[in-house]
């Protein structure tokens, strides 16, 4: 990062995050925060830390994922299962702006450390708590796995090829697509309290299954007003036509998006077929939906004639919307992502490890990261002796008995 932005003021710069998630949820919510400039105090179990320092990919006993995911983080190891490590919680968050969590509904409310109690010594505290279905509703009590959730809000009943079994992307969209709505709550908390004199904070309840439900654009009101169930389309998009995704020579696939009137004469025009381009069937979105595999097929019989480099060249001169479908290798190696700053370089034992930026870019106020994801309990002493005040003899016996 260069000295200029790094000495850039962030948004939420000042304010004071008490993160008691867990996997990827709430810490990714954290994570965000953290990047655009609040101070993230991540409670974690003494010894282990977070499980997700063991998933996946692990360099020197932890988890390549958790250098990213626990960026700008301060890690507090903290045993919830005693009284007092309990108490440092609350302490805590009775200091802070925001509480996030990600456990099973309830499991605050038998801490103690329950929204109201919370609020009753911090009325200003946010608290923003993601879960599988909610915190109410007959399915609240429920086990809430992304993949779970992902089936039960609608996304993995289109995502597939029609009539074979729902596929499920190789990522935890749903764990993600949570933590990004808890951060549009919290900062919609945040500016509520702020720019409201008597308002004080109040709960983001955020479900898995709804984060997902929430990018369904017209499944509902198509089904309501007209009886339609959209059905999985594999590579297309129901409705529109051209937008899917061609082989080439080369063994490579490119995504074509011919779906504008004008775009399609110049997609087929590109394609050496210019009677398709003034063919009066195909002229609008609903004479090629009607035709959609003679569209398709003609695209496809031209496009496995080139390599996709070709492919690419041809329609990018004919301004017909088109690209790779890239893996991370070639994202790394590709000069729009760098001019855009898409990675960032952080230090994990000695070596340089690249992460993604988070985004979106603030032109003023860029969020950046300052450093990985620390070891567990590394912030241990700055912020029990900083923020709670405990001398150094509270502090060593607080790790003899195991609560720190």
């Amino acid at each position: 990062m260069s000295a200029e932005k790094t000495e850039l003021p962030r948004p939420l710069d000042g304010v004071r995050v008490v993160e008691m998630g867990q996997l990827i949820a709430g810490p990714f919510a954290g994570c965000v925060l953290a990047y655009f400039g609040a101070e993230v105090v991540k409670i974690e179990p003494p010894g282990s830390g977070d499980a997700l320092r063991n998933w996946r990919v692990l360099k020197d006993g932890t988890s390549l994922w958790w250098r990213s995911l626990g960026r700008n983080k301060k890690s507090v190891s903290v045993n919830l299962r005693s009284e007092q490590g309990r108490d440092i919680v609350k302490r805590l968050a009775v200091q802070s702006d925001v509480l996030i969590e990600n456990f099973r509904p309830g499991t605050l409310e038998k801490w103690g450390l329950d929204p109201e109690a919370l609020k009753a010594e911090n009325p200003g505290l946010i608290v923003a708590r993601i879960s599988g279905y909610g915190q109410t509703g007959p399915c609240a009590a429920r086990p809430g796995f992304a993949s779970v959730c992902e089936g039960f809000g609608g996304f993995r009943y289109l995502n597939g090829f029609p009539g074979q079994p729902p596929v499920r992307p190789n990522l935890s969209l749903g764990d993600t697509l949570a933590g990004l709505h808890a951060v549009i709550g919290v900062l919609l908390a945040l500016h509520h309290r702020n720019a409201n004199g008597a308002a004080g904070g109040q709960v983001v309840d955020v479900a898995i299954y709804e984060s997902v439900y929430n990018m369904l654009e017209a499944v509902v009101p198509e089904f309501d007003g007209a009886g339609i169930i959209r059905e999985p389309s594999g590579s297309t998009l129901t409705g529109i036509v051209p937008t899917n995704t061609y082989p080439c020579a080369d063994g490579k696939f490119v995504i074509i998006g011919g779906n504008g009137d004008s775009i399609f004469r110049r997609l087929m025009t590109a394609a050496g077929r210019p009677e398709m381009a003034a063919d009066p069937r195909l002229a609008d979105n609903s004479g090629r939906v009607a035709h959609q595999s003679e569209v398709d097929d003609a695209i496809s019989r031209w496009t496995a004639k080139l390599n996709s480099n070709q492919v690419l060249e041809i329609l990018e001169r004919a301004e017909v919307p088109c690209g790779p479908i890239y893996n991370v290798a070639d994202m790394v190696e590709d000069p729009h992502f760098n001019a855009r700053g898409m990675f960032e370089q952080v230090a994990v034992d000695g070596l340089e490890l690249k992460i993604p930026a988070i985004l979106p870019i603030l032109k003023d106020s860029p969020g950046r990261t300052e450093w990985a994801g620390p070891e567990v309990g590394a912030h241990n002493g700055e912020i029990l002796r900083e923020r709670l005040g405990l001398g150094d003899e509270e502090i060593q016996m607080l790790e003899s008995e195991g609560i720190i």
